[in-house]
């Protein structure tokens, strides 16, 4: 039986492990861009430029040997008020290596001045460097970044310069003492963000989402979760504040 641990631990056949910034300046094209791998809210281009301004080239991809998990515990999503601590409706998308499976994507790129904060964004994820392909199948001309799982054991040995008690001061009074679990499920704006922005790109994006992203369980797909949880998820709009990073 496979433990937890196991599931994260990637088999890298066909990626590379990236750790650190030299590693993503090796990926740059000759103008100086650097390929991102999007899966959940950077379905979005809207969401992406948000967060990435200047970004150029965003395009609908398909990356094989890799499946999406709601397993990443945002510290985000309780600083700006939607993590639910009760119900653990708390979890952030991550992608694992899994063999057999095909995930749609986005893939836009970078300037290598925005790498710096790239990584600071989203050090509690493993980067990879992957081999997407358009969806009739040729490969790009680069690598992509992926933000694939990690582990807690890692992400304070390798990544985090402060304590672990002063890192998870960010979740304030929710009792949260741990990165990457097995046992929480999916905030629901982020959630009923991602699902919108795989539905603007299209049908085979969309059915893609439902059914090849997992809740935490690893078992259970997310058309599988709206069945129990029912539509009215859908309904539940972001804060003002959100509504350009998490409106779909």
């Amino acid at each position: 039986m496979s433990t937890d641990s196991d599931l994260r631990q990637p088999h890298l056949q066909n990626a590379k492990e990236l750790n650190d910034e030299s590693d993503f300046e090796a990926l740059l094209s000759p103008d100086g861009y650097l390929s991102i791998c999007g899966f959940g809210s950077l379905l979005s281009e809207r969401s992406a430029r948000s967060t990435f301004p200047e970004l150029r080239n965003f395009t609908v991809a398909r990356l094989t040997g890799f499946r999406r998990v709601f397993t990443a515990v945002g510290g985000f999503f309780f600083s700006c008020g939607i993590a639910n601590g009760k119900t653990e409706e708390i979890a952030a998308l991550s992608v694992e290596p899994c063999e057999g499976e095909t995930i749609i994507v986005t893939v836009f790129e970078i300037k290598k001045s925005e790498i710096p904060a790239f990584i600071r964004r989203e050090r509690e994820y493993r980067f990879l460097a992957v081999a997407p392909e358009t969806l009739d199948g040729k490969p790009f001309s680069y690598p992509a970044v992926l933000c694939a799982s990690y582990s807690d054991e890692e992400f304070f040995k390798y990544r985090c310069k402060e304590s672990k008690e002063v890192y998870f001061q960010q979740y304030g009074d929710y009792k949260v003492h741990k990165i990457w679990r097995d046992d929480v499920l999916p905030c629901r704006v982020y959630l009923r963000h991602c699902v919108l922005a795989a539905q603007s790109l299209g049908d085979a994006a969309y059915n893609n989402f439902l059914d090849h992203t997992f809740t935490g369980d690893h078992r259970t797909t997310i058309r599988q979760y709206f069945e129990k949880v029912g539509s009215s998820l859908m309904e539940e709009e972001p804060p003002e504040s959100l509504k350009t990073r998490y409106g779909g």
